[in-house]
């Protein structure tokens, strides 16, 4: 005679092969659909931090508004802060959809952001501190990104997926305005383009690191997990070669270089070749101890408990009014 215990075990078994026999086919699973455990909280996980990458990344641009070089410049760039934000606010509303069967809501995602237990991209903690690094940003920064989000535009999860095509949309509008940027200080005078071939040593092994620790011949748990339930398509370093081949041949056409002499692009494997960046400074980056970490940090929880007045009064209108 089959136990309780047995049954159950049966049961969620048998949802588990259902629910892989759906993404095999191509399904899309939303959010009121069921889901593995390990299934929700790779994307909790993986959206929340996507979520406030996008919040975070607006800051280092935010600091170049009121010193953008021309009243269109100006206008552009607060135009691309709006965008990231809205990107975020999209985002973190998908990961509550998430959340939500876990009791928990957006305020839980801010705190752990603030105690350090939620991290964001790397790129983010570091500095900006000229106007070629705004154009570094949105040119190469955001096509990394742009790279990594096409990858999940077909991602199982459904309202991820939805959310990612207004986002990539818009990041091509972004990354055209970087590009903007890098071809004006390029076409410049000598000043101009040693600013720009400073910003870009400058950014270099944060783009390199962008996407992640390589694979080392295995392909991490959580990527392994990832690419069986079909959240993502493509490990690390397949991003990453994906971000070399289709920008470093740009960057070389407009006579610039690189702080790594090494790299180059191999024939046999065609694949990039470079030096590995400092993997171990890339964890503590990502900890909250990168060069602007603990400033934009501070903006960020400034910013929210100063606002949460105006949380608490939605909050008390909607329940007066429903």
């Amino acid at each position: 005679m089959q136990s309780q215990a047995d049954k159950t075990d049966t049961t969620y078994n048998e949802k588990l092969e259902a629910f892989l026999a759906r993404i095999d086919r191509g399904e899309k699973i939303e959010a009121d659909d069921w889901m593995p455990d390990d299934y929700r909280n790779q994307l909790i996980k993986l959206i929340s931090m996507h979520g406030i990458s996008e919040i975070m990344g607006a800051l280092p641009e935010k600091e170049w508004v009121p010193k953008a070089p021309t009243l269109r410049r100006k206008l552009a760039i607060m135009a691309k802060v709006q965008d990231e934000m809205g990107h975020g606010q999209l985002l973190l509303r998908v990961a509550e959809d998430l959340m939500a069967p876990l009791g928990k809501n957006r305020d839980d995602l801010m705190q752990d952001l603030f105690a350090g237990r939620l991290k964001f991209h790397n790129v983010f903690h570091m500095e900006a501190p000229t106007w070629a690094d705004a154009g570094v940003i949105g040119w190469l920064v955001d096509g990394a990104a742009i790279i990594t989000q096409t990858m999940s535009l077909d991602s199982s999860y459904a309202p991820y997926a939805r959310a990612l095509q207004r986002i990539c949309a818009e990041e091509k509008f972004h990354a055209q305005h970087g590009e903007s940027i890098v071809l004006e200080l390029a076409e410049g005078t000598e000043e101009q383009r040693q600013m720009l071939q400073d910003a870009i040593n400058r950014w270099w092994p944060s783009l390199l690191m962008f996407f992640g620790p390589p694979d080392d011949g295995t392909i991490s748990s959580n990527q392994q997990l990832n690419i069986r339930y079909k959240i993502r398509t493509q490990t690390n370093e397949e991003l990453r070669q994906a971000f070399l081949g289709k920008y470093l041949p740009r960057v070389f056409h407009l006579g610039f270089t690189l702080p790594d002499k090494t790299v180059h692009f191999d024939e046999a494997t065609g694949q990039w070749v470079y030096q590995q960046p400092d993997w171990e400074a890339f964890k503590q980056i990502v900890k909250g101890n990168g060069p602007r970490s603990k400033h934009r940090l501070g903006l960020r929880e400034l910013s929210y408990t100063e606002s949460k007045w105006v949380r608490d009064a939605i909050l008390a209108y909607k329940r007066v009014a429903g």
